[in-house]
């Protein structure tokens, strides 16, 4: 998380030898560590200034979520976008066969044919390759940016609606407008270590992006969505899903309301595509751990529909359903599409927001610039949280 981190976080050695970066990130995204203990660790080795760039990238990722979450149109417009792109391209036999060798790494382009084996066997990409991947995708094969992304969340370990999305976006050039990301050749090659002889002939040369596909630009910051908080009085049946599994250090976990808990898997929400096996067993382990850490009966759930979460609840005369924060992405559009079948049935979905959420989305407006002038300030609370947030005690700067 220091020196070597900031020294060759950029250099994709390949598959097997990812050894100057932390592959933290299932685990983050998952929540089965949480960011304030990442960012803990980081400043107790090495020092908050040594371990800055390390730090900066942990906070990439909850700009990213934050950033989507006052703008959920932006992850709307995606999800139905990919299905038309999905149509386009079944009437499209030469994009249908160019898509077809990509998916199966099989394009001649040596690079991206290894990214796309290490990709389906380990379900991970360096970040660097992510980039050149997605730039490859979208300007070099002339594919669907959406289409990319999809491929990416069906396979990644730490496939996340908001950082892929807003990735895949900022390199067609959508997210920063205007300026899109260009692999070049001899960026690659020096940071694959040689291992790749991409020429610059190879590559398409970008000039702009995608901009005239959002002819009207971004869509306007609205404010995070209103949740309805747990009540500590009534009997309550906790849902765990991935998007959450540390429901022990959850505000509102304990004490005699919960009733009973089950795990619900949403790997398969993902994508209308096949979601790789990598993705759905590292989510029924990460359910299965939480699971044992809360220290209740747990009943598994697979398919999630409202009647059988109905079903469970009344079961143990619970009359409200608590569940970590769902942001903005699949399981959210799944659960949340439920809550008329729970009202109906006496039962209200409650939702616990992180402090640490609390405390960086509101910032996560714009640019990351906003965030990271708050970093100092963000890791000095982060780590008073996690030395309080035990004993229920909030920093009063904490939002």
């Amino acid at each position: 998380m220091g020196a070597r981190y900031t020294d060759g976080r950029n250099y994709d050695r390949g598959p097997g030898r990812h050894t100057a970066v932390s592959r933290l990130s299932p685990y983050l995204r998952r929540r089965l560590i949480l960011e304030q203990e990442v960012v803990s660790a980081a400043v107790a080795m090495h020092g908050e200034a040594a371990a800055e760039k390390f730090i900066q990238e942990v906070f990439w990722r909850s700009y990213f979520k934050g950033w989507l979450e006052h703008r959920p149109q932006v992850w709307a417009a995606y999800r139905d976008g990919l299905g038309a792109d999905t149509d386009r391209m079944a009437g499209n036999s030469v994009g249908r066969r160019r898509l077809e060798q990509a998916l199966a790494g099989q394009t001649g382009l040596d690079c991206f044919d290894a990214w796309v084996c290490e990709l389906r066997e380990t379900g991970y990409l360096h970040n660097h390759a992510r980039m050149w991947f997605a730039s490859i995708w979208i300007f070099t094969f002339e594919l669907p940016w959406r289409l990319g992304a999809d491929f990416f969340y069906r396979h990644l370990l730490d496939g996340d609606a908001a950082s892929n999305t807003l990735s895949w976006r900022w390199v067609a050039g959508l997210h920063t407008r205007g300026k899109p990301y260009a692999a070049r050749a001899d960026n690659i090659r020096k940071f694959t270590g040689q291992r790749f002889n991409v020429r610059d002939e190879d590559l398409a040369k970008v000039d702009c992006g995608l901009e005239d596909e959002e002819p009207q630009g971004l869509p306007n910051a609205q404010p995070l969505r209103t949740i309805k908080r747990m009540d500590p009085n009534r009997p309550t049946l906790l849902l765990i899903t991935d998007e959450d599994c540390s429901p022990e250090a959850l505000e509102g976990f304990c004490g005699p309301s919960i009733v009973a808990a089950a795990t619900l898997e949403t790997g398969h929400l993902r994508s209308s595509g096949p979601v790789a096996d990598l993705v759905l067993s590292f989510e029924r382990g990460a359910l299965g751990d939480a699971g044992l850490r809360c220290g209740l009966p747990v009943t598994p759930l697979c398919m999630g529909r409202a009647e059988e979460i109905v079903a469970l609840a009344q079961r143990h005369g619970a009359t409200q359903i608590l569940t970590a924060y769902l942001p903005v992405g699949p399981v959210q559009d799944h659960l949340l599409g439920m809550s008329a079948v729970f009202e109906a049935n006496g039962l209200t979905l409650c939702e616990g927001r992180r402090r640490w959420d609390d405390m960086v989305w509101p910032h996560a407006t714009a640019g990351f610039f906003k965030v990271k002038q708050q970093i100092p300030r963000f890791v000095r609370v982060g780590l008073e949280t996690r030395i309080l947030e035990a004993s229920g005690t909030r920093p009063a700067d904490a939002i």
